[in-house]
């Protein structure tokens, strides 16, 4: 008896062990690793975090988001990051993956439109209606033109390329607080830390500090065009569930409601 008993232990220590090493060899994904991670442009937060929550709720999923500017997440993507979607506030970032094939080419969608607006504090005075060669610098007085980095960020390179169009970039250049992504140019703005700003609409109409003095001609600059993709080498089940969603009438809804123009395809749900 006592030999039997001591001869199921020890059966029973090999099967404890054998499973450890089982687990060891194929770790239980854990709660973080089954989420879906998007990396999303600064200015798309509103929308996507109502967007989120709306498919968690519906099926059980989660998500993380992580909000940058456009080039900071793609070369954070580029750097092996673990995003499983990307969605840019320009083509040009996508491309950019795409082009060293980081993206799943045939998940590439265009999805929203937006607009540039020259925006104040909500509290100013100043006023300002923009034309080619308007005044800007005199609006600006003594301040700055708060900005998106004008070399590297989708807002900062429109708003550069709307000036240029209009003749007045000489007329401010050097007098720009250059921000990492257009919600921290904003913010600067909303603080009052700057006279003036150039964001995007759905960001001025965003935030009650602040107030928008005129919105920039459409053919100022290129068009302002959010793709999305998902990301190659994704193998998270959930990522091509939410990647539809984000394409459905459910998420043009709430990107509507931001004041985002829907460029997407309208699905039934």
């Amino acid at each position: 008896m006592p030999g039997s008993l001591s001869s199921a232990f020890r059966r029973l220590a090999t099967l404890v062990l054998a499973a450890a090493a089982l687990s060891a060899a194929n770790p239980t994904i854990s709660t973080a690793q089954e989420k879906v991670v998007i990396f999303a442009a600064a200015s798309l937060k509103n929308a996507v975090d109502d967007i989120v929550e709306d498919w968690e709720t519906r099926t059980g999923k989660t998500a993380a988001v992580s909000y940058a500017g456009s080039s900071t997440l793609a070369k954070q993507i580029e750097q092996g990051a673990p995003a499983d979607i990307f969605m840019s506030a320009d083509l040009e970032w996508m491309d950019y993956l795409s082009g060293k094939g980081l993206t799943v080419k045939e998940s590439e969608r265009v999805l929203l439109g937006n607009r540039l607006v020259l925006v104040a504090p909500a509290d100013s005075q100043v006023t300002a209606k923009i034309s080619p060669g308007f005044d800007l610098a005199d609006v600006l007085g003594n301040g700055r033109l708060a900005m998106a980095n004008v070399d590297a960020v989708p807002a900062g390179k429109y708003g550069k390329a709307a000036l240029e169009t209009l003749g007045v970039w000489d007329s401010v250049s050097g007098r720009f607080a250059q921000a990492d992504n257009v919600r921290a140019a904003l913010a600067l703005v909303a603080a009052g830390e700057t006279p003036l700003g150039i964001v995007y609409e759905t960001d001025a109409a965003a935030e009650p500090a602040v107030r928008i003095l005129d919105r920039f001609p459409e053919d100022s600059h290129p068009p302002i065009l959010y793709p999305v993709a998902r990301i190659a080498g994704s193998e998270n089940p959930g990522a091509m569930d939410l990647m539809e969603f984000l394409l459905s009438s459910a998420a043009r809804r709430s990107f509507e409601r931001q004041g985002f123009t829907w460029l997407g395809p309208i699905e039934s749900n």
